[in-house]
C-alpha cells in the first residue's frame, strides 16, 4: 500500500515551518526572540528557551518500551492531537469520511466534525465486539480512516485481535487502533505490528497506566511515512519542556508504575465480584481497562444520587447497547469501598 497516495495533495506539497531549533540548539542563542534573562522561577528547566521540536530523547524512551524504532514514534498533546493530525493528513474536508464503531471514544467524531469530515458508523455487537465483514462493507472510496478502540471506551473490553487484523488487511486506508488502556489488558499491544502493516496506527497515552493525565502526553506509533507526515504538519513546539521532563522521568519509575497497574487490576476484579453479588446490578461487563461498565435499573437517577453523595461516576446510557449503564473508574481501595457503599445504599432504598 502506498501511504503517499492516501495523503491529501496539499499536505504532500506542504513545506513545513522551520523553527529556530531546527538549525541550532546551543551557543549564544539570539535567533528565536526568546527572553535571554531567563524564566522568573530561577530553576534549571530553562523555560525561557523553546523545547526541542522533535523530542528525540522522549521518543527513544517510548520506542524502547514498546519495542519499536524511534522513527515509528510521534508524541503530542494527548492522543487527541494525533487523532486530529491524522484526519487532517488523510481526509479532504467536505469530501472524505472516517468510520467509527459505536459505542466508542467520542473524540473521533468531534475531530471529524471540526475538520468537516463525514462520519460513517458500524455498531459493535451487543457484547461489544467488532463486525469485520460489515465494517469493511460499509467503507467507500471516500473512507480514509477506520478508528478502533481496544480496550474500548466506554465498554472496557478488548476487541478480538483476529477481527482487527481482518480490518487492517482488508481496508485500503488507515486503521487506527486506540490503545489508551492497553497496559491493563491481557491482550498484547499492536505496536510491533506497525513494522508489518504500513496502514496501521497505534495510539497510546501516558494518562492512564503511567498516571500522568495532567502532563497531556499522547503517543502515535506507525510506519515511518505516517510519522514523517505527522511531524511535518504538527505545531513546531507541540510538546512543552515540563511535559517532556516528567514523561522522560516516568521511564525511571517503571517498577512503581507496573505495581500500581497490578493493584488497579486486583481492585477491578474485587469490584467486579462485589457488583455481581448486588441484587440491583443487572449485568457487569468484562473489563480489560481501569474502569468497569455495569448495568443497573434507573441508571440515570442512580448516577445523580451517587453524585449527591460525593461519588462521581459516568452515565453511559445514551450509548448504543449501553442502556441503563454506568461507568466507574477504579480508584484507591478506600475510594472503591465508598463507591460500593453508596451504590448499595442507593439501590436498596
Amino acid at each position: 500500500m502506498s501511504i503517499e497516495n492516501l495523503v491529501r495533495k496539499n499536505i504532500q506539497a506542504l513545506l513545513p515551518y522551520r523553527s529556530a531549533r531546527d538549525d541550532f540548539d546551543s551557543g549564544i542563542l539570539l535567533d528565536a526572540n526568546e527572553n535571554s534573562y531567563g524564566d522568573p522561577f530561577g530553576n534549571h528547566d530553562e523555560l525561557n528557551r523553546y523545547p526541542m521540536p522533535y523530542q528525540e530523547v522522549l521518543r527513544s524512551k517510548i520506542a524502547n518500551f514498546r519495542n519499536v524504532g524511534s522513527e515509528h514514534v510521534f508524541v503530542g498533546v494527548g492522543s487527541d492531537e494525533a487523532i486530529d493530525l491524522l484526519i487532517r493528513i488523510f481526509c479532504e474536508p467536505k469530501e472524505d469520511a472516517i468510520l467509527i464503531t459505536p459505542p466508542t471514544y467520542g473524540m473521533y467524531k468531534v475531530s471529524a466534525q471540526v475538520n468537516d469530515v463525514d462520519i460513517q458508523r458500524v455498531l459493535l455487537t451487543e457484547d461489544f465486539q467488532l463486525l469485520p465483514k460489515e465494517t469493511l462493507a460499509a467503507t467507500t472510496d471516500h473512507t480514509k480512516i477506520i478508528f478502533l478502540c481496544s480496550p474500548n471506551n466506554p465498554t472496557a473490553n478488548s476487541l478480538n485481535k483476529d477481527d482487527i487484523i481482518k480490518v487492517i488487511e482488508g481496508f485500503r486506508g488507515i486503521v487506527v487502533v486506540d490503545e489508551a488502556y492497553i497496559d491493563f489488558s491481557e491482550q498484547k499491544s499492536f505496536s510491533e505490528l506497525v513494522k508489518t502493516y504500513d496502514n496501521l496506527v497505534v495510539l497510546q497515552t501516558m494518562s492512564k497506566s503511567f498516571g500522568l493525565a495532567g502532563i497531556r502526553l499522547g503517543v502515535a506509533i506507525a510506519s515511518t511515512p505516517i510519522i514523517e507526515y505527522m511531524m511535518k504538519i504538527k505545531a513546531p513546539y507541540n510538546v512543552n519542556k515540563l511535559t517532556s521532563k516528567y514523561a522522560i522521568q516516568a521511564f525511571e519509575e517503571l517498577d512503581a508504575i507496573k505495581g500500581r497497574v497490578e493493584t488497579i487490576i486486583e481492585e477491578r476484579k474485587r469490584i467486579e465480584r462485589v457488583l455481581a453479588q448486588m441484587p440491583a446490578i443487572e449485568h457487569v461487563f468484562p473489563s480489560d481497562a481501569n474502569f468497569i461498565l455495569f448495568r443497573v435499573a434507573d441508571a440515570l437517577n442512580v448516577y445523580k444520587a451517587c453524585a449527591e453523595k460525593g461519588v462521581i461516576v459516568r452515565y453511559r446510557g445514551h450509548e448504543p447497547h449501553c442502556e441503563n449503564s454506568l461507568r466507574v473508574t477504579i480508584g484507591t481501595p478506600e475510594e472503591n469501598d465508598r463507591f460500593l457503599q453508596v451504590l448499595q445504599e442507593i439501590t436498596t432504598n
